[in-house]
């Protein structure tokens, strides 16, 4: 099968996109165990792509439970060289409405319970540089396709990724608005590490679903308004998508693809036959 060199990782139903096509699903046994579904590879606009539902088709994995490190790693695994992820997040300013498109440049990690690295007692260390924790080529393509859609997009801007699967209270809601941050998720940021770490450039299309707990004029967050607003939301995604896919030029170099030529601190000496076998597919050319 040819490999597929874009992913898209989203909620389900995004594969569902006018022009996709010769869909087959494909099933990625990994080092780390099951991804959350199994891979949608098909064509659109002539590019091969593989689609994963990041909480598995139905809506069946928390946050926190989701088997990131399979996720990406099959995204590798399938020859993806660059993915772009779509979340519902909270707005946390007010000029950020329900159903504004954000594409973010940075990160604030608030999680407490996932693992955000393949180098975790294994025996290989590694440190990756992550000052700029988005790939700025996906970052200038989904604005880009975003632009032809809507008006209310805003390019640049801060993720803060919270643990979940609760909503913020108000008080941390408005902590992190002192932080000014720009909108509030429980995905992202897990999925950029790694995918920083498979060297795969990766880009965050962020739909607004709500203004999180901050607003002291409202309600907290209502799940009911949030459904309502993510229905509208996936067609606006899709169209983007449908525009971004002809936009990513697949052969472009970046720095997000060298990732770890400096950053492995263990000696090729130390890392045992089995272990450089287990990974292979992330560092065989910077270990021969």
């Amino acid at each position: 099968m040819e490999k597929a060199r874009i992913g898209i990782i989203g909620g389900s139903g995004l594969y569902e996109i006018e022009g996709f096509q010769h869909a087959e699903e494909v099933a990625v046994e990994t080092p780390f165990g099951k991804p959350s579904d199994k891979y949608i590879i098909g064509t659109l606009s002539g590019k091969k792509i593989a689609f994963l539902s990041r909480h598995g088709r139905g809506h069946r994995v928390d946050p926190s439970s989701i088997n990131y490190r399979a996720n990406i790693w099959g995204m590798k695994q399938l020859g993806v060289q660059k993915i772009i992820s779509v979340s519902a997040v909270g707005s946390m300013k007010e000029n950020i409405a329900p159903g504004m498109l954000v594409i973010p440049d940075q990160f604030i990690d608030r999680t407490t319970k996932r693992i955000s690295s393949f180098f975790v007692n294994e025996g290989i260390v590694a440190h990756i540089p992550f000052a700029d924790p988005l790939c700025k080529s996906i970052i200038t393509y989904l604005y880009t396709a975003s632009t032809k859609v809507t008006k209310d997009v805003q390019k640049n801007g801060t993720y803060l990724n919270m643990e979940g699967p609760q909503f913020s209270t108000r008080a941390e809601s408005n902590l992190y608005r002192s932080w000014g941050v720009d909108v509030i998720g429980m995905t992202n940021l897990t999925e950029a590490k790694l995918a920083r770490e498979a060297e795969i450039c990766y880009g965050t299309l962020a739909l607004a679903t709500d203004y999180d707990s901050w607003r002291t004029s409202e309600e907290g967050v209502s799940v009911e308004e949030i459904v309502e607003v993510l229905k509208q939301n996936i067609k606006k995604a899709k169209t983007v998508i449908k525009h971004v896919i002809p936009l990513i030029d697949e052969d472009a170099h970046c720095s997000c693809q060298e990732s770890l030529k400096y950053a492995i601190m263990t000696h090729p000496d130390c890392i045992d036959a089995q272990l450089r076998d287990k990974y292979t597919l992330l560092i065989a050319k910077y270990t021969v």
